[in-house]
């Protein structure tokens, strides 16, 4: 097994690590109510999903 013969410095290892961060995730606003949700995914605010209702929503 190969192991290291200096010491890594922080600098090193942060610049080495600086592409493992978590990416944002794609959204889009809702063709039925216009509120924005993630992509791919039922509208939180309508039920809608591809313009037909998948959730019925409560009435409070």
């Amino acid at each position: 097994m190969g192991n290291p013969k200096h010491k890594v410095t922080k600098s090193k290892r942060n610049n080495r690590r600086s592409h493992d961060h978590a990416e944002t995730l794609a959204s889009g606003k809702c063709a039925q109510c216009g509120e924005m949700k993630q992509a791919h995914t039922v509208c939180p605010g309508c039920g809608y999903y591809d313009k037909r209702e998948v959730v019925k929503k409560k009435e409070l």
